[in-house]
C-alpha cells in the first residue's frame, strides 16, 4: 500500500514540490532562501514529514521545528553544507527522494533490514525509539489480548504499523491504515478504532502537549530501533557521510544533548 501511494505521489512531484516552499524549513529566521545559500554552492534538498511531534511539526508561530529539524541545522552548521528542508509528509518525502526531487529524508524513520533491502541507505542512528499501543482515556483495554475481534489504527509504512502487523494474527484484531498521526489519533478518540500503534516518544509528547484523551497501555512497548537519516540514491553518499560526521561532532560537543533536552526534557 505504501509503495503504491509513493508511486502516485511521485508522479505529481515534479509540478508540485516547488509549491511546498511556504511550509519548508532549513531556512534562516523564516527566510525562503536555503540555509548557507549565499555562496551559491550545492543546496541539498531534505524532505521530512509534516506532523511527527516532537521530531517535526509546526509551532504556534508557523515555524517548522522539532528534533529532526534542529539536528539537521546543527549538522549542516558543523559540516558547512547548504540545505533546504521541505515538509512534505511521510509518503511524499519517500517519493520525492525516489524521484530525485529530494536528496535525503529525515522523518523519524527507523533503521530496519526490510527498508535497507528495499533501497533505503541509512546514516548512523541518531535516536532510538520504541513503539507502543495507545487507547482512549476511558478504555478498558489493558493489553493485546483485549484486542480480539476489534480494529486498531496505524500510520501507513511506519514501525508502529509493522509492530501491529506482527501481532494481529496472534491476537485476532484487524488493522485500518491512516496517512498521518493526528487522523489516526482522532480515529481512536472517536471510536472508529479501539487502539493505535505509534512511536512511544511521539505518542507521549502528543498526549501531553495536545491534551489528547488517550493513554499509553503499560507493558506494550517493543524493543525499538534507532532512527536514521536516509538517502535513496548512492550518488548522494556524500550527504550521509557529512551527516554521520556532523552527528558525531554534535554528540561530542554537547549540542545533541541540548536538542534532545529542549524537546524531551
Amino acid at each position: 500500500m505504501k509503495k503504491a501511494l509513493s508511486l502516485l505521489v511521485a508522479a505529481g512531484l515534479a509540478l508540485g514540490l516547488a509549491a511546498c516552499g511556504n511550509n519548508s524549513s532549513g531556512t534562516a529566521a523564516g527566510n525562503n532562501a536555503p540555509v548557507g545559500a549565499a555562496d551559491g554552492g550545492k543546496v541539498w534538498v531534505i524532505a521530512s514529514d509534516t506532523v511527527f511531534k516532537p521530531f517535526e511539526y509546526t509551532d504556534a508561530s508557523g515555524n517548522f521545528v522539532g528534533i529532526d529539524v534542529d539536528i539537521v541545522a546543527a549538522v549542516a552548521e558543523d559540516q558547512g553544507f547548504q540545505y533546504e528542508m521541505r515538509s512534505l509528509g511521510w509518503d511524499a518525502a519517500i517519493a520525492a527522494c525516489q524521484a530525485g526531487q529530494a536528496d535525503g529524508m529525515i522523518a523519524g524513520a527507523s533503521i530496519t533490514e526490510e527498508r535497507k533491502q528495499s533501497g533505503w541507505i541509512f546514516s548512523d542512528g541518531y535516536y532510538t525509539a520504541t513503539q507502543c499501543m495507545t487507547v482512549a482515556e476511558g478504555s478498558d483495554i489493558a493489553g493485546f489480548a483485549d484486542l480480539s475481534g476489534k480494529t486498531v489504527a496505524v500510520k501507513t509504512g511506519t514501525q508502529g504499523a509493522a509492530y501491529a502487523e506482527s501481532l494481529k494474527d496472534e491476537y485476532g484484531f484487524s488493522i485500518t491504515y491512516f496517512e498521518d498521526s493526528p487522523t489516526m489519533y482522532q480515529a481512536v478518540m472517536g471510536g472508529q478504532a479501539v487502539a493505535c500503534f505509534e512511536d512511544t516518544p511521539i505518542m507521549a509528547a502528543s498526549i501531553k502537549e495536545g491534551g489528547l484523551a488517550l493513554r499509553i497501555v503499560d507493558g506494550t512497548e517493543n524493543e525499538g530501533a534507532p532512527y536514521g537519516f536516509a538517502i535513496f540514491n548512492a550518488d548522494n553518499q556524500e550527504l550521509i557521510d557529512m551527516f554521520n560526521a556532523g552527528l558525531a561532532n554534535i554528540k561530542a560537543n554537547g549540542k545533541y544533548d541540548e536538542i534532545i533536552a529542549k524537546y524531551l526534557g
